[in-house]
């Protein structure tokens, strides 16, 4: 008769490992997502006296020397791959993508950049629809139409003090739901170490060029910053990548939108920004509405 009961307080143990290790992958995912805030703070404020293309240049190349140690161990899968014109085209892709968000970063409050830097969701939506020619339920169509009035919101392009800078922001959006785009297709036959090296050199290569054309010599404290960008921007994503590997997604990457929050802290305490009403309401709108499309496309296995 005792021996059920003995056995009893045994059963709950896989359930408190399962918490705890999504407690440890959200705590990356908090981490990392602010290291990625802070590195985008830095690229604001070394914006008011560098070009952002040199900027990019250098925090691709940082990103570069720290991935070649690792690339070294995985040089045979590097060396045989045969997707070399899809990672040149994810490189020239996430170039794009990001001088658009370093020019945004630098022209508008952080808060606003980065809360459309989320809108990756919605913008996947039409891609999927437009070019993978996925079928789009009413629901998702109208969570969309309902997101992309929240950056409506931020952007307010039909009232007073409009900043066309904000195009700059909604591209960047673009061509990171782009790159998520062409990472899907590699991360068929590539392994993570492959993508990432591929992406640092192709990124590192295509900003080179413009970054000779506008170079300025770094004053120490900017080559101090400059090397913290990049160091904060592989960190980051690492801390990221290995949140997201291993805790269920579903409980970790709604703590990734915490990076909004970082913004608009940072944006007034370090910058001294005043994000206005309609940026909170706008950020809550896209907040909800990615968070919706995220579940639904869980669900449908997606």
């Amino acid at each position: 008769m005792d021996k059920p009961f003995s056995s009893a307080p045994e059963s709950p143990k896989p359930l408190r490992e399962g918490m705890s290790t999504n407690i440890k992958a959200v705590t990356y995912v908090a981490l990392g997502g602010f290291l990625l805030i802070v590195m985008a703070s830095l690229v604001k404020q070394l914006g008011e006296s560098m070009p952002a293309f040199q900027i990019l240049f250098i925090r691709s190349l940082a990103g570069l020397l720290v991935i070649l140690p690792v690339a070294w161990h995985f040089k045979t899968e590097i060396m045989h791959t045969n997707k070399i014109g899809l990672h040149s085209i994810r490189g020239l892709v996430g170039f794009i993508g990001n001088v658009c968000f370093f020019y945004a970063l630098i022209n508008l409050a952080i808060a606003d950049t980065v809360t459309i830097q989320f809108s990756r969701p919605l913008i996947m939506v039409v891609v999927a629809a437009l070019f993978l020619k996925e079928a789009v339920g009413h629901r998702r169509a109208i969570a969309t139409g309902v997101g992309f009035s929240g950056i409506m919101m931020i952007t307010r392009p039909f009232g007073e003090g409009f900043d066309p800078w904000v195009f700059s922001a909604i591209g960047g959006a673009i061509f990171g739901t782009l790159v998520i785009v062409a990472v899907k297709f590699l991360s068929r036959t590539e392994k993570t170490v492959v993508i990432m090296f591929y992406y640092a050199l192709f990124t590192t290569l295509f900003s080179l060029i413009p970054a000779l054309f506008v170079w300025q010599s770094p004053t120490p404290t900017e080559w101090m910053l400059l090397l913290l960008t990049g160091t904060l921007s592989i960190v980051g994503q690492g801390l990221f990548t290995h949140g997201i590997s291993i805790g269920e997604t579903s409980f970790v990457v709604p703590f990734d939108y915490l990076r909004i929050i970082y913004s608009f802290v940072l944006g007034i305490v370090w910058f001294a920004e005043e994000p206005d009403l309609w940026s909170f309401v706008g950020a809550a709108v896209i907040v909800g509405t990615s968070l919706y499309l995220l579940r639904t496309e869980k669900s449908k296995g997606y």
